[in-house]
């Protein structure tokens, strides 16, 4: 009678992968930022077979990890953290992407037919007299987040996203490796999330 094959042991990537994800369940920020060293070039490399622009391929890396790290309790260790994150990148991408194709098309812009240009006159069914009141508001929230941040965040946060300068970029107006910029954007993010979270409700 053949002795049944023992389980397969967790390689020892996978064994790394859960002792940081204890630790960063534990609050551990460094643990956090091991994960992110670990897997930030694979999972641009990832995300760039669906997206081509650079500058969006970065972005949506910072938002994976952030997505990522917020659904962390829900993480099973009997599946590869990679996998899981993998997946987790894969549906974001997927999303901004549904959304990036809905916008490509132009209402605005006449069309041109046999008959001429045909132009689209659709009722506005969202019209409400206040929502330029609760936007303003919104954007005085979302600046109130901004400016509360601590300097280090502050900066590479206002570089980012209003001089919409690139990460190779704010690394070099800095002085400061790219690893480290990506690592206070990522930062910075988590810390706009967490403030406008408990601000829901505002606007």
């Amino acid at each position: 009678m053949s002795k049944p094959s023992d389980p397969i042991p967790p390689s020892e990537s996978s064994e790394q992968d859960r002792i940081l994800v204890r630790r960063a369940l534990d609050g551990d920020e460094l643990a956090y930022k091991e994960l992110m060293d670990k897997y930030s070039k694979a999972l641009t490399m990832h995300i760039q077979r669906m997206v081509r622009k650079q500058g969006e391929i970065d972005d949506l890396v910072q938002e994976s990890f952030i997505k990522a790290f917020s659904a962390l309790p829900s993480y099973s260790v009997d599946y590869a953290f990679s996998t899981w994150l993998y997946k987790v990148a894969t549906n974001h991408a997927i999303d901004f992407l549904r959304k990036k194709k809905l916008q490509t098309y132009s209402i605005d812009k006449p069309r041109e037919t046999k008959d001429g240009e045909l132009e689209f006159e659709l009722p506005d069914a969202t019209y409400r007299p206040d929502k330029h009141i609760l936007a303003d508001q919104r954007k005085q929230l979302i600046q109130k987040a901004i400016d509360a941040l601590p300097p280090k965040y502050h900066r590479v946060i206002v570089m980012r996203h209003q001089q919409e300068l690139s990460y190779e970029e704010i690394a070099t107006e800095l002085d400061l490796p790219l690893g480290t910029v990506k690592a206070h954007i990522f930062r910075a993010r988590e810390l706009l999330n967490k403030y406008l979270r408990n601000k829901r409700g505002s606007f």
